[in-house]
């Protein structure tokens, strides 16, 4: 996406955008070897989103355990996959000969008799935030990748929570999960349902904050 120049956030929203960044990147492409070394390693983001979650009083979210323990799992997947096994098990996946076994595009899961709506939808609400598809990029703007990486960047720029949870509600919470349940029921086993795992937990517990927000 292409937007304006990146502005000083707190370090708990940067540890918000990391993890958007993470499942956006891992959902965009194979994970090469370099990548799953570093995710093998020290549990660097989830140290960061426990941090994060502490400096928000939002411990005591119902999830935070599941995105540790989801995180901790993907991280031991990381360790014993190889990076050729991860590309030929996306491209089964998302990219297939003819249709992919599970679309990574989000308008399929929220409004499935209408996508061309939710995408139209989508589309202003990108024009709103001056944000645009690079010419070079074939896929839709509802690709769940970029999806995620829009949530990225409205933490980035410090956009108001209100702008978050409402960009939240409409695009991520349904179409990304219904995306990662996807994978968890049709590829139980796999490299990707770990880091599905990841995603589910940690959307639960952006949900979880953004009611407590509005709340207050």
């Amino acid at each position: 996406m292409q937007g304006a120049a990146d502005n000083v956030v707190p370090d708990e929203d940067q540890a918000r955008a990391h993890c958007y960044a993470l499942i956006s990147r891992l959902f965009y492409a194979p994970a090469n070897a370099d990548l799953l070394k570093h995710l093998a390693g020290p549990p660097a983001a989830s140290t960061r989103m426990e941090h994060a979650l502490q400096s928000e009083n939002v411990d005591a979210a119902p999830d935070t355990n599941a995105y540790t323990s989801a995180f901790a799992a993907l991280q031991e997947v990381c360790r014993t996959v190889d990076a050729d096994t991860v590309r030929r098990e996306y491209d089964d996946l998302f990219v297939g000969a003819g249709r992919a076994l599970i679309s990574p595009y989000t308008c399929g899961y929220t409004v499935p008799h209408a996508p061309d709506r939710h995408l139209v939808a989508l589309r202003e609400r990108l024009s709103g935030f001056a944000l645009a598809r690079r010419d070079a990029v074939f896929e839709l703007e509802d690709h769940v990748s970029a999806v995620c990486d829009v949530m990225r960047w409205l933490i980035e720029r410090g956009r108001s929570i209100d702008e978050q949870r409402a960009f939240f509600d409409e695009f991520v919470c349904g179409g990304v999960s219904a995306f990662c349940t996807a994978i968890e029921t049709r590829a139980p086993n796999s490299f990707h349902r770990a880091v599905a795992a990841v995603a589910l937990a940690f959307i639960a517990i952006e949900q979880h904050a953004f009611e407590l927000h509005s709340g207050e």
